[in-house]
């Protein structure tokens, strides 16, 4: 075979030009991302909370205690490939909401035409980052995010699973576990949505949905995190139950609205006989703050046993309290559920001095991680509540008005035929109430529980609202004439 000449083999000219230019689709992702990412970026270190110690602490004396998820400290131990990086829990966290997001999208045929599907999901991360304060949970050692993860991966099982491959539905399914594992209340609104559910599945096709819900998968996790949490507690710790704390939070919003104090007041006797509760030789000392009962030091909460030994008089006296007062107690929990629906702030709890996580860090972590963490912005005080105000400005109104819109989504979505988006939009309506009661009514209204979810509902109106566009377009087989359009509208 003859060589080609050498001045072929030499001349670039000869050979196709090579593009070079930005992977915009990469780089659309590697920003929502980093968007994710940002607080944690920013502050230098992951964003921590009150709580951050007490689940790092979990693992450290490997014990249970009220409220706080060994699963969760054990995430955060094995991601940060044991206290060496905490860095990697933050990317963990943010890759697993940036893929739900994409699959989210995907599994609804959402996008502009011609965007793939990295530019998509990477456009929705830097789209929420700005609107909500979705980044804030994202980057923080707390497993607030895995609530809203957990909403999307019911709904991508018990919805969308046709559209998933088998490994897919297997990482969905991990995720939907492991947020079930990391919060109790994770599993009350687990619960409430596998109904859901189960009722969309008889009610769709008497509707005339063109839906396909399963109510199989859903279910099959939650009843796994039923029988795994114990068995797992019992393994790791010798005692089998779930993650303790209920009757404490509950007692809380108890105090917090003044029926416990009147119970005591109405039932602890008043000629010297002995008492049935510790707590009626404390009434003097009852706070009327929840927080102030279940954390502050010279609670009465501390005399009878704090958070290791309370728990059976709590118990009790939940129960007598809420019997003694039913209506009462049932109107105030409505009051508490619309509270929290509306409660949606940035920020709660990141501007305080959380002194039980520094002194876990300082006192119980290894000296790099320390050093780390007491350099970052927030240790040193410079992330303050005049950010969250700013911030709030945009993070508020967007939260409401992406309330609203579910409703609009609904309504559209039935008229257009696009029942998956209005049953989506249905279906994270009924998590952000549920999330409302069981934080709410059964605990205590806070920014944080309700705006680590309210970013779901911008997501379902962002998708409804790029729906509603790309019908419009010229070419679309689905357009709709501008003056039916409006019609439908009005």
């Amino acid at each position: 075979m003859t060589p080609p000449p050498a001045s072929t083999l030499d001349d670039d000219d000869s050979r196709p030009a090579r593009r070079v230019g930005i992977d915009w689709p990469r780089l659309t992702l590697w920003l929502g991302l980093i968007a994710l990412a940002g607080p944690a970026v920013w502050n230098g270190f992951a964003i921590v909370f009150f709580d951050t110690g007490g689940y790092i602490r979990r693992v450290l004396d490997g014990s249970l205690e009220a409220g706080r998820s060994v699963f969760y400290g054990l995430f955060l131990y094995a991601s940060s490939a044991g206290w060496l990086s905490f860095w990697g829990p933050v990317l963990v966290q943010c890759a697993a909401t940036l893929w739900l997001i994409h699959l989210c999208l995907r599994a609804h045929a959402i996008g502009p035409a011609g965007w793939p599907p990295q530019a998509r999901a990477g456009a929705m991360a830097l789209l929420l980052s700005a609107l909500t304060g979705i980044a804030w949970y994202s980057s923080q050692l707390m497993p607030d995010i895995w609530m809203p993860l957990l909403v999307l991966s019911l709904w991508l099982l018990g919805f969308k699973g046709y559209t998933l491959s088998v490994r897919e539905r297997a990482g969905v399914a991990l995720i939907a576990l492991f947020s079930l594992l990391s919060h109790m209340s994770g599993m009350a609104l687990a619960i409430g949505l596998v109904t859901a559910t189960a009722a969309a599945r008889l009610l769709a096709p008497r509707l005339g949905w063109k839906i396909q819900p399963r109510v199989l998968p859903p279910f099959a996790i939650v009843a796994a995190s039923l029988i795994l949490m114990p068995l797992t507690h019992l393994a790791l710790v010798g005692h089998a139950g779930y993650t303790p704390g209920g009757s404490f939070f509950l007692y809380g919003r108890l105090v917090q609205d003044g029926l416990a104090q009147r119970y005591l007041a109405d039932h602890c006797p008043k000629d010297g006989s002995p008492a049935p509760y510790k707590l009626c030789a404390l009434q003097s000392r009852m706070p009327t703050d929840a927080n102030a009962f279940l954390w502050h030091e010279d609670s009465p909460l501390n005399d009878i046993g704090g958070w290791k030994g309370a728990e059976p008089e709590l118990a009790a006296l939940v129960k007598a309290t809420i019997l003694a007062y039913p209506g009462t107690f049932l109107t105030t929990a409505l009051q508490a559920t619309g509270e929290q629906l509306l409660t949606i702030g940035s920020g709660d709890g990141l501007t305080e001095w959380h002194y039980m996580t520094r002194r876990v860090f300082d006192r119980m972590l290894p000296t790099q991680q320390d050093l780390e963490f007491n350099a970052a912005r927030q240790q040193r005080e410079e992330i303050s509540p005049t950010l969250f105000t700013a911030l709030n400005r945009v993070h508020v109104p967007a939260g409401y008005l992406s309330m609203i819109g579910l409703l609009l989504v609904v309504g559209w979505g039935l008229r257009q035929g696009r029942h998956d988006l209005a049953a989506l939009a249905l279906f994270v309506a009924l998590s952000l109430l549920g999330n409302a009661f069981i934080n709410g009514a059964l605990s205590n209204p806070h920014d944080r529980y309700q705006s680590r979810m309210i970013w779901l509902a911008t997501l379902v109106v962002i998708m409804a609202a790029v729906a509603w566009w790309e019908r419009r377009l010229p070419g679309n087989p689905d357009r709709i004439p501008r003056r039916a359009h409006v019609a439908n509208v009005l």
